[in-house]
């Protein structure tokens, strides 16, 4: 993430994993609050309903304590913990719009809470060991790293790419035909969405804002993504830059499990 005078600002993954145990928090208060009412307020047969609203809350909650655990184990450890991938993940996606909502009541940036969102992710992917076929892994960058001014789009083809060397376009072209990996310029979740299932990966490297990485990670799940947040110097969405050695350090971790 970038600060205001556009250096790069490390965000930490406690901010969400700490807004995910107070969401968590949140929900047993409900259900605690809805003790107190089943017991001093309805007559019988809302009674019933309201149990059975407190079953569920109850059930979702032991649910997400027991993903959000498996996550915070992992990350302590780096390393898996086999059985709980689906409940990790399933916890992170319902607690996430949670998270953001509650960040807003206590004035946490939504860049802030992304960020570290995308660092939990990153971080829970590199507890694992891959070693995908290059033709398997696809780089999925944003059409805003191009010059504005380009009049080349390769939006359409990658091909089209003249590689003057102004834009980081040209570095990620070279860097998909070194590792034989696909790459596609997209401008937007539609079309990021296409190429995902035209291509068919088993692994995607996002290169985006906060906003569209975390947007790409939900809507992609259970596929893995690892997330690269792109460089603004000029502002979002005009001429953006990449780390080029983040996104080869993501394609070596995909292909032979190195870490990073």
């Amino acid at each position: 993430m970038l600060n205001r005078n556009g250096e790069t600002v490390k965000i930490k993954k406690r901010i969400f994993i700490g807004l995910l145990s107070a969401s968590i928090l949140l929900i047993l208060g409900m259900i605690l609050a809805g003790v107190l009412i089943y017991y001093n307020r309805f007559g019988y047969w809302y009674r019933y309903i309201l149990l059975a609203i407190i079953a569920f809350l109850s059930l979702f909650i032991l649910i997400v304590s027991i993903g959000l655990t498996g996550v915070v184990m992992t990350l302590w450890h780096v390393k898996t913990f086999f059985g709980l991938e689906g409940l990790m993940n399933t916890s992170l996606n319902m607690l996430f719009p949670l998270a953001l909502a509650l960040g807003k009541l206590l004035k946490i940036p939504k860049d802030v809470i992304k960020s570290s969102y995308i660092e939990v992710n990153n971080k829970l992917l590199q507890s694992r060991r891959y070693n995908l076929n290059s033709e398997n892994i696809l780089i999925l960058a944003p059409h805003c790293l191009q010059k504005w001014n380009c009049p080349y789009k390769v939006t359409a083809a990658v091909s089209n790419c003249r590689h003057c060397g102004r834009c980081d376009i040209d570095g990620l072209w070279k860097i998909s035909k070194d590792y034989g990996v696909n790459l596609a310029v997209v401008t937007g979740g539609t079309l990021a969405r296409k190429k995902v299932i035209e291509n068919k990966p088993k692994a995607i490297i996002a290169i985006a804002c906060e906003r569209d990485l975390t947007e790409g990670i939900l809507d992609t799940n259970p596929l893995p993504v690892m997330g690269v947040l792109n460089i603004r110097p000029e502002g979002p969405c005009k001429n953006t830059k990449v780390d080029l050695v983040k996104v080869i350090e993501a394609i070596e971790f995909f292909l032979k499990g190195k870490e990073l």
